[in-house]
């Protein structure tokens, strides 16, 4: 269906006037509304908050460790969403269909803001020796001299000269400037591209349309295996490598369904709130948002299958090699996070998304995609805090209280992130309408 296009000379004017494609009648504006710009100022007072409630744990027994850990936590979500936006901005172009052009801007500014990411990776880099033993004892002999000291065992100090080629200081820099370097570039020519779709004069056409479409697909096809094996490897080294000595086949593919489970939840959350206001008022139908929730059921079964396959097949193998991990994560008080991160991350996710009628509901909706949101951040702190010798099987409070900035500083990491999310997200239309899907999306919804 050929759509009718009319060009103007500045974005903001280039949806203006309103057009009418089916029953309903397309927005006068396709920019995101004055509230966005409110929410993006709140961003900044939350991390003001967060950041005056974080500094006295620097000045507290082991407060100082634990600052440094809850910032992996933060820039791994903010990793999460601008990597992970990339990824399934990409699973979009490839696989089409009407849920991208409802998700597409929302993703692309999540992507968008993996410069910032790069420039929160570098505190990490600067201070790797504080995290990871293999940064600390950066040599054969530093290794072999911690073990004589009674301070690392001859287990890590072999293993972690066997992994020298991937894990030391100098491959630290090298491997996060090949994906981040690898990352921006594919954005570029995806943002490029998008602009000058938006700019076509001959936009609204099916020649058109099957034109950008190839161009996208040809990039994003390659790309998203590219993404899958960079991704891979930061995940490796920037979380598995905290315990040197674990190793997983899965564990990449765990992160990148992590990744989409969080990025989903992220975009679900964003386009109902934008739906308060045109122009998403007009376009998330119930339908719409009812195909969004069973997308978004999927990635919590596939979460909950590769996490318990793994634990299942290492708990009957029962390999002294491989259960240490989970031991780390379940003794000495770790039991009660393991059971709440099952119970948040998969149990009430996957009941209330067996519901059709909640899917249907925007509040409950966006109390659940909130409710995930944190569900994954609960997973990470499970994931990187028990890799510490004075954490590991030895969850306490009393005389620990270094351990709350897990709440303080992702929280202030992420509002630094949702603000050039944010702001992103005023720079363009919200919908683009050289697509077909619009004059289909612009019809009575018949959702009972």
């Amino acid at each position: 269906m050929d759509l009718p296009h009319k060009q103007h000379g500045h974005m903001d004017d280039a949806h203006s006037v309103a057009r009418h494609y089916g029953p309903n009648t397309m927005p006068a504006t396709l920019m995101a509304p004055p509230m966005v710009d409110a929410w993006r100022r709140r961003m900044l007072i939350v991390f003001g908050v967060a950041t005056v409630l974080t500094v006295p744990f620097l000045f507290v027994f082991g407060g100082p460790g634990h600052v440094l850990r809850a910032y992996l936590l933060g820039f791994m979500m903010s990793f999460t969403f601008a990597g992970g936006g990339l990824c399934l901005l990409m699973l979009q172009y490839v696989s089409g269909g009407k849920w991208g052009l409802l998700l597409r801007r929302p993703l692309e500014s999540m992507a968008r803001t993996l410069w910032v990411v790069a420039l929160m990776f570098l505190p990490i880099a600067f201070l790797m020796k504080h995290l990871y033993v293999w940064a600390n004892y950066a040599n054969d002999a530093a290794a072999w001299n911690a073990v004589h000291q009674h301070l690392i065992s001859e287990e890590i100090a072999l293993t972690a000269n066997a992994k020298r080629t991937m894990l030391s200081p100098v491959s630290f820099w090298i491997e996060a400037a090949i994906i981040f370097g690898v990352f921006g570039l594919i954005l570029y020519f995806l943002q490029k591209w998008s602009l000058e779709r938006d700019a076509d004069p001959t936009a609204g056409s099916q020649r058109s349309y099957d034109r950008w479409r190839e161009k996208f697909e040809n990039l994003s096809g390659p790309g998203i295996f590219i993404y899958v094996v960079l991704m891979t490897m930061g995940a490796i080294v920037w979380i598995m490598s905290l315990d040197v000595t674990w190793y997983s086949s899965i564990w990449g593919l765990q992160f990148l369904v992590g990744q989409g489970f969080a990025v989903l939840a992220l975009s679900i959350l964003t386009v109902i709130l934008l739906s308060k206001a045109e122009p998403m008022k007009t376009f998330l139908r119930v339908t719409e948002q009812h195909d969004l929730g069973k997308f978004l059921f999927a990635f919590v079964m596939l979460n909950i299958y590769l996490n318990f396959a793994e634990y299942l097949i290492i708990w009957s193998g029962n390999v002294p090699d491989e259960i240490p991990w989970y031991l780390n994560r379940i003794r000495g008080g770790w039991w009660v996070i393991c059971s709440m991160d099952f119970i948040f991350h998969w149990v009430i996710p996957f009941t209330l998304l067996l519901s059709r009628d909640l899917k249907r509901n925007k509040n409950k909706m966006i109390w659940l995609t909130c409710w995930m949101l944190f569900a994954r951040a609960f997973d990470l702190f499970w994931l990187i805090e028990p890799n510490f010798p004075n954490a590991a099987r030895n969850l306490h409070l009393i005389g620990n209280w270094g351990i709350l900035a897990y709440i303080t500083v992702p929280v202030a990491v992420l509002a630094v992130w949702a603000y050039f999310f944010l702001t992103n997200l005023m720079q363009r239309p919200l919908i683009n309408v050289n697509d077909p899907h619009v004059a289909e999306m612009l019809e009575v919804d018949h959702a009972e």
